[in-house]
């Protein structure tokens, strides 16, 4: 199936590391989640799912500390069972009430080249792939989309440009090289009530994250 490339940028980003469990910390660079759910953002189908191929890094990594205000509860689901059931009830949150502080070490000026491709979410030949070709590329070259795309975080949003050529594009950053470890890869929804996620080792060559064949585990 053809590969489709996207140029992506934002001011800010946090793809959370989930080894911290306060404050959000990001990894140093899009995680492949993160670059799958920008082409969902673009083109989703129920029948289709994108595979990250390859990420290049085109800005140098830099860093921004900002202390936020978030909400630190969530609806429990035994009190909306019970409001459902009654038919009356309270279920909203006072912000006033659960509002906390927390510091975060986020991405700023970020930029990155995302090569995707699309396979059908059974493993089998995509049946009529001309047709999500074209509706991809008549999407990304106007700039629409389903939902806004985000850097991690919703409050960060995405730029995004179509890529169809590679000449004349900049170069990735040579300077980011290297080994970062085990980065999140994305979550296995083969069991929809317990999804599992899965890592992989990052390895950046020159700026480039090559995605093909990498090992993945759970």
């Amino acid at each position: 199936m053809q590969s489709f490339c996207l140029e992506v940028k934002g001011d800010y980003a946090c793809f959370t590391r989930p080894e911290m469990k306060v404050e959000r910390v990001s990894y140093d660079f899009i995680t492949p989640s993160a670059a799958r759910s920008v082409f969902d953002s673009i083109l989703w189908k129920p029948e289709i799912r994108w595979e990250v191929e390859r990420i290049e890094i085109l800005a140098p990594v830099r860093w921004i500390s900002v202390r936020r205000n978030e909400v630190g509860a969530v609806i429990s689901t035994r009190n909306l069972q019970t409001v459902m059931t009654a038919g009356h009830g309270q279920l909203g949150l006072y912000v006033e009430d659960e509002r906390q502080q927390r510091a975060g070490l986020f991405l700023r000026d970020v930029r990155y080249r995302l090569h995707a491709r699309l396979v059908s979410v059974k493993g089998e030949a995509l049946h009529n792939p001309a047709k999500y070709a074209e509706m991809f590329t008549r999407r990304a070259s106007k700039g629409q989309c389903v939902n806004q795309p985000y850097l991690g975080c919703r409050e960060f949003d995405a730029r995004f440009r179509l890529v169809t050529t590679p000449h004349g594009e900049p170069e990735p950053c040579a300077e980011i090289d290297g080994d970062f470890g085990w980065m999140l890869y994305d979550m296995d929804f083969s069991r929809p009530a317990d999804p599992k996620p899965m890592f992989f080792r990052a390895r950046v060559v020159r700026g480039v994250l090559d995605l093909e064949g990498v090992e993945v585990r759970r």
